[in-house]
């Protein structure tokens, strides 16, 4: 069947049971509006104060949900409004697909009213993110968005799609299955996606010395310490933390669990599993302190554990990179 872009891409958010959008309207994603609203039976659509409220709303309800989020917002300011929720879903590896509209291709690098080179200045906080030039690629792209935003390290992915590719028609095909898995090209950022087949052979070939280098350093420790984060929760990898905590000959000295991770403690981790951070308990501190091995699963160390164990042996172990 015959659609316009900005049908194509609501068709397209259907196909990948996308149920809720956040975002707030403006005059570059009219179009897509027009056809959100036509499918309102399908799609409910959250209305905010300001795109940035959309940005971490939909942050948000990728976490609590477990689902890929979906914001849209407008050209030139709409979109820069996004850069504070991109960077906050990218740091900490939340799937959010965020949706901008953009004026005119023709008018692009005019200066022209609310134009802004969004997919540019978003490079930096994405996993992936796109300029869409031709309807006839639209579709494709959304669902290769979809399927970057939430494979290996789940991520932020931008698509841009100017208002003369929201307006303009071609067949739309409907996919269903693992018709919706696209063919990635060796373009697009494959090192961020979970490796399948021969690829993760070659990926275990190439971790295999980091990780007896890793249980080296956690066999030779004699006080080690689990500092773990949000990403065991978000990757579901509780049952692997688990395993790793009653290790045959593994005694743990203790485990520090940061802010996003509070949940953790609702697992019998260990008899020593404190808070960290800014609502984080003395004990913790003096743990820190007191290791000689950090087992860092996954997070970013702060300048808690890098201040106060400079001499550990910290171990980078990120469980959700591939399932390893």
């Amino acid at each position: 069947m015959k659609l316009n872009g900005a049908a194509i891409l609501i068709e397209c958010l259907i196909e990948q049971e996308v149920g809720t959008v956040f975002g707030f309207p403006g005059g570059a994603v009219l179009p897509i509006y027009d056809e959100l609203y036509k499918r309102a039976d399908r799609i409910n659509h959250v209305l905010t104060a300001h795109e940035q409220h959309a940005g971490h709303a939909a942050d948000g309800y990728a976490r609590a949900s477990g689902k890929t989020g979906v914001c849209l917002a407008t050209s030139g300011p709409g979109a820069t409004n996004l850069v504070t929720p991109i960077a906050t879903a990218y740091m900490d590896s939340s799937p959010v697909v965020f949706i901008t509209g953009n004026v005119p291709q023709s008018l692009m690098g005019t200066d022209s009213f609310q134009e802004a080179d969004i997919s540019g200045m978003t490079m930096p906080v994405t996993k992936h993110n796109y300029l869409v030039t031709s309807v006839e690629k639209l579709a494709d792209t959304i669902r290769e968005a979809f399927y970057i935003a939430r494979s290996g390290r789940p991520g932020p992915v931008l698509v841009d799609i100017p208002k003369d590719v929201q307006l303009a028609e071609t067949e739309y095909i409907p996919l269903s299955g693992d018709a919706l898995i696209p063919r990635l090209s060796k373009k697009k950022p494959l090192s961020q996606l979970r490796p399948e087949g021969e690829a993760l052979e070659m990926y275990k070939t190439k971790a295999e010395p980091r990780l007896e280098k890793a249980a080296q350093l956690i066999a030779e420790a004699h006080r080690p310490l689990i500092y773990c984060g949000g990403g065991v929760t978000s990757s579901g990898a509780q049952n692997e933390l688990m395993q790793l905590l009653h290790a045959h000959g593994l005694k743990l000295y203790g485990a520090a669990l940061t802010d996003a991770a509070q949940d953790l403690r609702r697992v019998p981790l260990s008899p020593a599993a404190v808070a960290i951070g800014s609502e984080g308990r003395g004990l913790s501190a003096q743990l820190l302190a007191q290791c000689d091995g950090q087992i860092i699963i996954p997070m970013q160390p702060g300048a808690e554990s890098l201040n106060a164990a400079v001499a550990a042996a910290v171990v980078m172990w990120e469980i959700a990179r591939a399932g390893m």
